[in-house]
């Protein structure tokens, strides 16, 4: 076995959800692989259906004595030459052996987790900056973002079967329902545009709230909170403009993901989509927290077709030039061949 990855968290999200993707990726790449996770029996069937040998750990606080242990003996017994932690939680129960230590971060993590790390991968530029500015030395920073897929054979859902019109324009909102994803927002701007509906597609601590906002802006018989999904190709391929309004976000997988599926996507200015998206070119940017901008935005795209179909299309070719599968997979093992974990 060559590689052993560590998911220290239990959540439903992007990471969590990236996370198999990439190591599933990997395993048919050809990678020897085996995970250490927290218990999640969804997570742990995935990955166990690729073939994967797969042990779970507490992951917990500073008391927890026994995970770092338990995980060195797990990777010991797999054999393993490099171990890749997923945020850090998992960095900070990366056990210290004869195996190389990497760290994937996907935002702007506190470095002291990191200590003794031979490399840091982080998923953007911006994010592989910013950790040199923190000291760390640049010839150990990497940058591979996160790469998007389209299955073709995913088919779109009927409409009618979340009770929305077929020919309503139709916005999707992706990711927890959480303060930062600014969902609210995209309620406020619903209001703002009164032919369209919204799916929002996520699980979260704020949906009470967001529903009951949903009832103040007038739009809840036009809203659809889906809850978590495991079908996301569907959902883009039923939509017709991506929502993704967050206030803070340092990638934005969801933009990928829509370009990936041929949908035309409004993102807010925050960190990572404002790198990422080439405005009027393959998507739109507004001001964070400016429902009327979003609004604007969206009735944009819903009376220009043209503009609409031209951004989605700038946006799959952006996904084949940077953010393909194939890429993405050849820069990982590039690393982990680096490290004689191949």
């Amino acid at each position: 076995m060559s590689v052993l990855h560590l998911l220290g968290t239990a959540g439903e999200g992007g990471a969590e959800t990236y996370f198999v993707d990439l190591v599933t990726a990997l395993g048919r790449a050809g990678v020897a692989e085996a995970a250490a996770i927290r218990p999640h029996p969804g997570r742990e069937s995935a990955l166990r259906r690729e073939g994967l040998a797969v042990e779970t750990f507490g992951f917990g606080g500073p008391l927890d004595v026994f995970t770092r242990r338990q995980a060195a003996s797990f990777a010991r017994r797999q054999g393993t030459k490099l171990t890749l932690a997923w945020m850090s939680r998992a960095a900070r129960h990366t056990p210290k052996g004869p195996w190389a230590r990497i760290a994937r971060l996907g935002g702007y993590y506190n470095l002291k987790y990191y200590k003794g790390f031979d490399t840091l991968v982080a998923n953007t530029e911006d994010i592989a900056d910013w950790i040199v500015g923190q000291g760390w030395p640049a010839g150990r920073v990497r940058c591979i973002p996160n790469f998007a897929s389209a299955p073709e054979a995913v088919a779109p859902i009927e409409r009618a079967s979340l009770d929305t019109p077929g020919d309503a324009p139709l916005l999707l909102g992706m990711g927890r329902l959480h303060e930062a994803k600014a969902h609210d927002v995209s309620l406020a701007a619903l209001a703002r545009l009164p032919d369209a509906y919204l799916w929002i597609a996520g699980a979260g601590p704020e949906e009470a709230k967001l529903r009951a906002l949903a009832e103040a802006h007038g739009v809840a018989s036009r809203v659809r909170f889906l809850g978590w999904r495991t079908d996301p190709s569907a959902l883009y391929r039923t939509a017709d403009i991506c929502l993704f309004p967050s206030r803070y976000e340092p990638l934005g997988n969801v933009v990928i993901q829509a370009w990936a599926h041929g949908l035309a996507v409004i993102a807010a200015e925050s960190q990572g989509p404002k790198a990422l998206v080439r405005a009027e070119e393959d998507g739109l940017l507004v001001p964070i927290d400016d429902a009327e901008a979003l609004a604007e935005g969206a009735r944009r795209l819903i009376e220009q077709p043209q503009l609409r179909a031209s951004l989605a299309a700038k946006g799959l070719a952006r996904v084949a030039a940077e953010f393909s599968q194939e890429a993405v997979v050849g820069h990982w093992t590039d690393l982990f061949a680096d490290y004689g974990a191949l």
